[in-house]
């Protein structure tokens, strides 16, 4: 009884101290592996979409083969194990049926590009900046600086809104004022207060035309071409001068109707 012991629990027993080690410590160099992966991807010349995908591309490689030496250690012959896995192929597929859409995910979006990193975008219901491109995910920063994690394979297979893309934008604006007031003159306002900007870009022109008879008021549509940068810039410029000309220029803006329900 004693012989087999020695000759079968104590060794296992080793077996799984040397590989608890073995992992641990594995664990321990491939973070300072991928930190060193990491400065050098850093400093190179590569794209900025590419990098968080290839530092965590070396770190999963690694993470595997640490595990397949982990299970050799244990004594698991590594073509038996491979051969049950294969053998259990499907079932594996299905548990990792989402990873690896998402991974695939992540190439697909890495050779269409249809985002980078840097961009504004609009997808899944979401909106922010792309932070990276990683594995199995895509991380966005909202304009309140909250992080959103989209999976790859989501987001590989639904409709993108990129604002980045182009380097000029269109700015939108409805501006309502009195049907007692000049028309023409409001329009004249309207575009001088646009070609004063000096953000809004003399091509193309800026479209100024009333648009609606509203119920109270008479709306006015104004459209202007600038910068993708500058968008936000010049939007809230111009409502606020907007309001400005118009108590200048004694020009009404009426207030909203509000519908009042009264209690018989």
């Amino acid at each position: 009884m004693e012989n087999i012991l020695n000759s079968m629990v104590i060794p296992f027993v080793k077996n799984v101290a040397l590989a608890i080690v073995v992992l641990l410590v594995g664990l321990a160099v491939i973070r300072r592996i991928g930190a060193f992966v990491g400065k050098q991807v850093e400093r190179s010349k590569m794209d900025d979409t590419l990098k968080p995908f290839m530092m965590s591309l070396v770190e999963g490689i690694l993470k595997v083969l640490l595990v397949i030496s982990v299970i050799g250690i244990l004594g698991v012959d590594i073509a038996s194990f491979v051969a049950i896995l294969a053998a259990a192929g499907f079932a594996v597929g299905l548990a990792f049926q989402g990873s690896l859409s998402n991974f695939a995910g992540g190439v697909l979006l890495l050779i269409v590009r249809p985002i980078k990193v840097g961009d504004y975008i609009e997808a899944n219901g979401f909106s922010g900046t792309v932070e990276a491109i990683h594995i199995l995910n895509t991380t966005l920063k909202t304009p309140d600086n909250k992080v959103i994690y989209i999976p790859n394979g989501q987001l590989s297979n639904t409709s993108i809104t990129n604002y980045s893309v182009k380097e000029i934008r269109r700015v939108d604006w409805t501006f309502g004022v009195g049907y007692e007031q000049d028309g023409e003159k409001v329009k004249s306002v309207l575009t001088d207060i646009v070609n004063a900007h000096p953000l809004v870009l003399k091509d193309p022109e800026a479209f100024i035309r009333m648009s609606n008879h509203g119920a109270s008021a008479v709306d006015f549509t104004v459209r202007a071409w600038v910068n993708a940068a500058d968008y936000w810039t010049v939007y809230f410029d111009i409502i606020e001068t907007v309001k400005a000309r118009f108590d200048q220029e004694e020009i009404s803006i009426p207030y909203p109707q509000m519908d009042i329900h009264m209690d018989k």
